[in-house]
C-alpha cells in the first residue's frame, strides 16, 4: 500500500506541477516573481505559495514564480531581500518602524498557528527557569520572541532560560532528543512530538498566549511597490485564491503540503484540520487595524520598538494595495465562517 501511496502522490503533484507550467494563452509574458517562505522546510501554515503553484494561480495571472526558503521570518537575510526589493516574505510591523523601506501588502496569516510545547518536567511557567528554551532563527527571531512572552507568564525573564540558537530545522527534532525543554511548534509537529515522546505536551498556545498579535504579512519594499504595483497586486491575487482553495479543496491541497513540507499525510491532515477550523489562513487582505496597533503597542512595551519610532497603521500597511488584489480574485468572501 505505500507503494500504492507514493504512486498516487507523485501523480498528483505531477498534474499540479505540470498545470502550473502551463500559461495561460492571454499571457504576452510571464512574469518572473520570488516568493519567501519563512521556515526551511516550511511548516503547514507556510504552504500557501506551494499551492498557488501547484493549482496553477500563479500562471493564470501571468506569473512564473519561484519560492525561496529562509530560516526564520525575521532572520537578516529575509528582511534584507525584502529591503533590496528581490523577494517577497514575511515583514513585521518591527522592521519597518527600525527603518526598512517597505510596507506590508497581505495579511496571509493573521493569528498564530502555533503552541509552546514543552518536555515532560515542566508542569507550569514557573518551571521554565533554567531550563533549555528554542532560540530557532536566531535571538531576536521568533521563537526568542515568543519564548520571553511565556517566560513572563511564570515571573520570569530572558536571563533566568538558555536560550539554544539554532536553524528552524531543529526545534522538533531538539525536543525529541532532550536537548530542549520547550520550543514553539506549529501543529504538525505537536502531532509528531507527542506521538514520538509521550510526556510531551502544549504548555500553552500562542493564540491564547497573545489574542492579539499579528503573525505572518507578506511584505514589499516601497520602491517595488511604486514600481510594478500590478504584478505585486495579482502575486497577492494568486495566493488569495490559494487560501480559498486550500478551505475548499482538502483532497486537492494535502499533496502539495505533504511535499513542500516533507511531512506525513497524518500530520500534514491533524495541521490542515486544526488551521481551518481556527481560520488562521487569510480569506481576503488578512488585515485587521485593532490587531495591528495592538503588536505595535506590545512591540514598544517589549522595547523592540522606540516609542517615539512607533509607526501608525498606514506607515506599516499598503491597504489600498491589499484591496486591489482582493478585488482581483473576486472580492471579499466568508468560507465556513472565516472572515479576515
Amino acid at each position: 500500500w505505500l507503494a500504492l501511496a507514493a504512486a498516487t502522490l507523485i501523480g498528483a503533484l505531477g498534474a499540479a506541477t505540470q498545470a502550473s507550467a502551463q500559461a495561460p494563452t492571454n499571457c504576452p509574458t510571464m512574469r518572473p516573481m520570488k516568493i519567501g517562505v519563512s521556515v526551511s522546510p516550511p511548516n503547514v501554515i507556510h504552504t500557501v505559495p506551494y499551492v498557488a503553484k501547484a493549482l496553477g494561480l500563479f500562471a493564470k495571472h501571468c506569473i512564473d514564480a519561484s519560492i525561496i526558503q529562509f530560516d526564520g521570518g525575521a532572520a537578516g537575510t529575509a528582511i534584507t531581500a525584502v529591503a533590496q526589493g528581490t523577494s517577497i516574505n514575511n515583514l513585521t510591523a518591527a522592521a519597518v518602524a527600525q527603518g526598512i523601506r517597505a510596507k506590508q501588502i497581505w495579511g496571509m496569516a493573521p493569528r498564530p498557528p502555533q503552541s509552546y510545547v514543552v518536555s515532560e518536567s515542566v508542569k507550569d511557567f514557573a518551571d521554565l527557569k533554567g531550563k533549555r528554551l528554542s532560540a530557532a532563527g536566531g535571538i531576536g527571531g521568533y521563537n526568542w520572541l515568543m519564548g520571553r512572552e511565556v517566560l513572563k507568564k511564570g515571573g520570569l525573564k530572558v536571563e533566568d532560560a538558555i536560550f539554544i540558537s539554532q536553524g528552524t530545522a531543529g526545534r522538533l527534532p531538539g525536543l525529541l532528543t532532550g536537548q530542549l525543554d520547550g520550543v514553539v511548534l506549529h501543529p504538525e509537529d505537536v502531532f509528531i512530538a507527542q506521538q514520538k515522546k509521550p510526556g510531551t505536551h502544549v504548555l500553552i498556545s500562542l493564540k491564547e498566549l497573545l489574542p492579539m498579535v499579528t503573525f505572518n504579512s507578506y511584505g514589499a519594499s516601497t520602491d517595488w511597490i511604486a514600481r510594478d504595483r500590478a504584478l505585486l497586486r495579482d502575486v497577492v491575487a494568486a495566493m488569495i485564491e490559494a487560501n480559498r482553495a486550500i478551505y475548499r479543496e482538502k483532497e486537492k491541497v494535502i499533496p502539495v503540503m505533504m511535499q513542500a513540507t516533507e511531512k506525513p499525510r497524518d500530520a500534514v491532515e491533524f495541521a490542515y484540520d486544526f488551521l481551518t477550523k481556527n481560520c488562521l489562513w487569510a480569506v481576503n487582505t488578512g488585515f485587521n487595524k485593532e490587531r495591528i496597533n495592538w503588536t505595535l503597542d506590545n512591540d514598544v512595551a517589549n522595547g523592540d520598538i522606540e516609542a517615539a519610532k512607533k509607526p501608525n497603521f498606514d506607515q506599516v500597511v499598503d491597504i489600498a494595495l491589499a484591496n486591489e488584489a482582493l478585488e482581483a480574485a473576486g472580492g471579499e468572501t466568508t468560507i465556513n465562517g472565516c472572515k479576515d
